[in-house]
Parts: C-alpha cells; structure tokens; sequence
C-alpha cells in the first residue's frame, strides 16, 4: 500500500482541507515521519506514552500489544507522530491517543488506518463518550448556567448534525472538530470499517477501545441517522427486506450485534443484555410498542403479515435451530408474533412458541392468524407483554 502513495505539498500546507484529502494527509505524513525520524526504542517508547496520557493508559496499551517491539508500531500522541518502526511494511499496530473528537470524517480515517495494516493488525485509539462530556460540562460552568450549556451542545453536536437538512450547515462551522459521539457509534464505526472489538475499557473520562483489522471495510452507503430507518431483516423464502422501525438506538449500532451479544448475552426478555446502544429516552418508546408502529408500511407494502414470526436479522436467524429456520422461512415474517400473543419472553419461551405458532399454520393459517391477532392485541393493550 505504501509504494503506492504520492507526495501532495498542498495537502500538507494545507491540513484542514475535506474529504477525502484527509486521508491522504495522513497516509502521506506517515511516510514522511517514517523517512525522516529516528526509531524509538521500548523505554522511549513507553515513557511517551507515559508522560502524555498516565500509567494506567500505558498499562492498558501494554496489555493489548507488545511493546518491547517498538519497531513494529506507529505511535501517535495529540496529532504528533512518534514513528517507533523501521521499515513501514512492518507495521502491525497503530496507537492514536488522540480523541477521535477531533476528526472530522471519522469513516475515511478508519479507513486509512485500515488500508495501513495487515490482517490481524492492532489499532488503539480513545474518544470522549456523552457521559464524559455532559461532565466536562459541569464542571466547567457554574450551577445555574450548567444544564442550559448542556441542552444547548445537545441540540447542536448531537442533534443538528444527525438531521440531513443540517448536517452540512454544522460540518460547515465546526468542520467536525468538536464531535459528540457515542460508545455505541464509535465501536459501531469501527466495525463498519472492518474491524472487530477486542476491548473497551473507561481510564478517567477518556474511553480506549482495541481492535484488529478483520476484513475491508463495508460498502454499504445507506447508514441513517435520522429517526425513521430501515434494518435488514429476514423474512419468507430468506428474502432480505428493509423494516422500517423508529430510531431507539444509536447510529451504527446495527453493526454490533454480534458484539453485544457475545459479551453479555441475551436477558430474560430474549433482548440482547446490558444493551448500551439503546439511547435512554427511547426506554419510553419502547415500553408503549411505538417503535414497532412503522411495520405498517411494510404490511402495505406486501413485505409482512400483521401476525407472524419475527423478522429476525442474519444473526438473529442463524442462533436458531436448523429446522426452525428451514420451517419460519415458509410464511412472511410479520409485527405481532406469536410470544406476543402467548405472553411470553426469553430466548427460550420465544422459540417455543414460534414452533406451536408454526404448527397450527400448517392446520389453517386463516384461523390461527385470527387468534393470534385477537390474543396479541389483549396483551399489548393490558401490557402484559413486552415489545416485539
């Protein structure tokens, strides 16, 4: 990849230019520091760290790579490059101690750190989460001011650059310098640009995550960040449809599952555990089922039943049995499924009752889709169910 590269002075005089000259900006003054600095050998290495971001950050780093190799490691510390490597194609770790807060199109920069290393190359990295900034906020600001200054960089770093009739006005004035970002976002951008979690750990108000490179980044263009979307899901003949569904997680959160569900598991409402890409307000959007409100279309459009299995994601379709696989994917999936219906919930009680639900189909579908109707729509109104 490297040989590939050409020098641009213009990039370089000018480091703030968009788009896709970003990335190039960076690859480019990666050779350069290569070329011109001297490696760094393991004490220097590790005192760099050390005085720029504290012991217990070069404790987790030591944790994730190997750092008496130092030649084998970019290090980066707030934008200063610190080249600890010899020849650029041994380049298996990058360590970017840098806010990713500070980037202004975080997908081109994951993906120039992607297109440096190798498969299996480890990339460290750390971002502000809305916690840490709602009390950098606080601390900042006295008491009276505080929760107005909070609500006011809500609407305008959070909400106005999500929003497509205004995200360029904001890219505009803040150039993304001043990003507020999610855990969910930031690990769900990672793995859209083809890489998998290994770790996120919280040291003070700064989050680190490690990952390594798995694969090339995704093509897929159609990310939404607005309130109404579409999620990919499985339904009859393992047709893939767009479900339209209102926004209760945060962006990119689509491409965690695997990851969510891996580290904790699904609770007793057979929802993924300690679910951390559920935003906190849409707690109450989902309690009232209005979240599910916009299948409607895709019943208008042909695409589900009112009543039927649950149209599940790739993931979701293969945790389940092979046999029921093979038997759900006969009807359309549809927005009241039958653990609605019979009340039930967890990963168990739910299988079990797509199985009874699947096996009066095959006696009369009219009749069971009736029952199941009337007995879905008694549970949701005396709320004795949680939402599908």
């Amino acid at each position: 990849m490297m040989k590939n590269l050409k020098f641009i002075p213009e990039e370089l005089d000018n480091p703030s230019g968009s788009g896709s000259s970003k990335a190039w900006y960076f690859l480019t003054n990666f050779e350069i520091i290569h070329k011109k600095q001297s490696p760094m050998d393991s004490v220097q290495f590790e005192k760099a760290i050390l005085d720029d971001c504290g012991e217990k950050v070069l404790g987790f780093i030591s944790e994730q790579i190997n750092l008496s190799n130092s030649n084998s490691t970019l290090l980066t510390l707030r934008d200063s490059f610190f080249n600890g490597n010899n020849d650029s194609k041994q380049v298996r770790n990058i360590v970017n101690l840098s806010p990713i807060n500070t980037r202004k199109n975080l997908n081109e920069y994951f993906r120039t750190i992607n297109s440096l290393l190798p498969d299996a190359g480890m990339y460290i990295g750390c971002y502000e989460d809305y916690l840490s900034r709602k009390k950098r906020i606080f601390n900042n600001y006295p008491p009276k001011l505080r929760g107005a200054v909070w609500s006011l960089d809500f609407m305008v770093h959070r909400v106005i650059p999500k929003l497509s009739f205004t995200g360029g006005i904001y890219n505009f004035f803040f150039k993304g310098k001043n990003r507020a970002i999610s855990k969910a976002e930031t690990l769900g951008r990672l793995c859209y640009n083809g890489f998998e979690i290994i770790t996120d750990e919280k040291i003070g108000d700064v989050s680190y995550f490690t990952v390594m490179k798995t694969g090339e980044p995704k093509k897929q263009t159609n990310i939404s960040y607005g309130p109404l979307f579409k999620m990919n899901r499985i339904s009859k003949d393992g047709k893939m449809i767009g479900v339209y569904k209102i926004r209760t997680m945060h962006p990119y959160s689509e491409f965690l599952q695997n990851y969510v569900v891996s580290m904790n598991g699904y609770d007793e409402t057979g929802k993924p555990n300690l679910d951390f890409r559920v935003t906190d307000w849409s707690k109450i959007v989902r309690k009232l089922h209005l979240d599910e409100v916009p299948q409607l279309l895709n019943v208008l459009k042909g695409e589900l039943n009112i009543v039927g299995v649950r149209p599940l994601s790739k993931f979701g379709f293969e945790s389940l049995p092979p046999d029921l696989q093979k038997e759900r994917i006969k009807y359309k999936a549809g927005c009241l499924p039958p653990n609605v219906a019979l009340g039930m919930s967890g990963f168990n009680e739910v299988i079990w009752a797509e199985r009874l639900y699947l096996r009066k189909m095959k006696k009369n579908t009219y009749i069971t889709n009736f029952r199941f109707f009337f007995m879905a729509m008694y549970n949701l109104l005396r709320r004795k169910t949680t939402s599908a």
